[in-house]
């Protein structure tokens, strides 16, 4: 009984999934050989990003024979890991981040508006996923696109929201900023 109610559940989300409009980014495409008997067989590897440009993002990376078939198994892959960002203003984020994965490292900061996606190629597919309009990224210590994409989506996971924050510490937003902004006033007076 229990079991038929869990696979329901499953059932509903992946149809609200679907309504939602995804985009799907193909990052890089790799050949890859495995040396047999006979010679050489060749598969291809995919790295996708999909997102729904409203603060939703996923990665997933597939391996096939034919391209096609890569790229779809990293995108159903992409499509269950999906993560959800807070972003300021649905531009930006809120605060700088970093994050790294293996020797790859990046630094993610938030940027005004018309500054425009500033970051490399990987990074550039996973914010235009995501719906980041500004944003200035810089990738540093590697330039393999997986570690970068996943060094990205670790920065993101750090990202918090002043609502989140203010939850978490048992405040009101206004309480958190408000030190900042009576910082600011009795520094005029003086």
């Amino acid at each position: 009984m229990a079991r038929e109610s869990r696979e329901g559940g499953r059932g509903g989300r992946d149809r609200a999934r679907e309504g939602d409009e995804l985009v799907d980014k193909l990052v890089t495409i790799n050949r890859v050989a495995k040396v047999v008997k006979g010679g050489r067989r060749f598969a291809f590897a995919a790295l996708v990003v999909v997102g729904d440009q409203k603060g939703r993002v996923g990665y997933g990376a597939g391996k096939a024979r034919e391209v096609p078939e890569a790229i779809r198994k990293a995108t159903e892959r992409a499509k269950r890991g999906m993560i959800r960002v807070p972003m300021k203003e649905g531009r930006t984020l809120h605060h700088d981040v970093a994050g790294h994965f293996g020797a790859g490292k990046v630094v993610l900061r938030s940027a005004e508006a018309g500054t425009g996606i500033i970051a490399g190629g990987p990074m550039r597919a996973v914010f235009e996923s995501l719906g980041i309009n500004d944003v200035v990224a810089k990738s540093l210590g590697t330039r393999n696109p997986h570690n970068m994409v996943k060094a990205t989506f670790d920065a993101l996971t750090r990202c918090a929201s002043p609502r989140s924050v203010a939850n978490r510490r048992g405040k009101k937003v206004a309480e958190i900023f408000g030190k900042r902004d009576q910082a600011a006033g009795e520094a005029a007076d003086v």
